[in-house]
């Protein structure tokens, strides 16, 4: 399966990840080799994923670089996580990735604003080429909730290496719904939190997820149930 799950911190991208790969080894098997990461979400420092394995002090001398170094690493990021090895995996999930770049870099890191060089706009549509490219079957989801249950999570939740601030969230959510409306990418829906718990919205995913299968998970599927019927058994 290959997705690329985006939009505004605290609306549940994460979450939704992990649910989405707890339903994947399920009707779908493990991935492929084993041990990978079961999906990426490391692209907007001092977040989550690999960079919590990073010590703090390290991380705080990622952080006190300028604008130039940060712009060229998270470039090699992307180019990494574009690169056949991952697409020759039997899943590559994505959090964030290129649109969350394109949303946080102009906001807050100092670099990729529109017309200058290394602009983020311009760069997410050359990466959604890539991945048409590589990955033909990708879906694109956004997740979103309104703005005022993402500042109530952010009170009541808050992240230890948040990223966004509470008065840009209306803009934040704005670029993130304007990404994902000019994305390249063909198959795509998009899931509401504003309401709906991480059961509902899990379910929801599932179901607007089904029409857009691959027909190599269709089959990794079919095995799954026929080796493992003891996993599709009714209470």
């Amino acid at each position: 399966m290959r997705l690329i799950l985006v939009g505004c911190e605290y609306a549940g991208t994460t979450t939704l990840a992990e649910e989405i790969v707890k339903w994947r080894d399920k009707v779908m098997g493990p991935p492929t080799p084993l041990g990978i990461v079961t999906y990426h979400d490391h692209f907007t420092p001092p977040w989550f994923g690999h960079w919590d394995e990073i010590p703090d002090d390290d991380l705080k001398k990622y952080m006190e670089l300028g604008p130039a170094l940060k712009e060229m690493f998270t470039r090699y990021q992307f180019a990494y996580h574009l690169s056949p090895q991952l697409y020759r995996d039997s899943d590559h999930i994505l959090v964030g990735f290129h649109i969350e770049e394109a949303v946080y870099a102009p906001l807050y890191y100092g670099y990729g604003k529109a017309g200058e060089y290394g602009d983020r706009e311009s760069m997410a549509r050359s990466i959604e080429k890539e991945i048409i490219e590589q990955g033909p079957d990708t879906v694109i989801v956004h997740v979103k909730a309104s703005a005022d249950v993402i500042r109530k999570r952010m009170d009541e939740s808050p992240h230890e290496r948040g990223v966004i601030q509470e008065d840009d969230i209306e803009h934040i959510l704005e670029r993130f719904a304007y990404h994902y409306g000019h994305s390249l990418l063909r198959y795509r829906f998009e899931l509401d939190t504003t309401e709906s718990t991480v059961e509902e919205t899990m379910c929801e995913f599932v179901e607007k997820y089904e029409p857009l299968i691959s027909d190599r998970d269709r089959l990794r599927m079919q095995a799954r149930a026929l080796l493992h019927p003891e996993l599709f058994q009714k209470d």
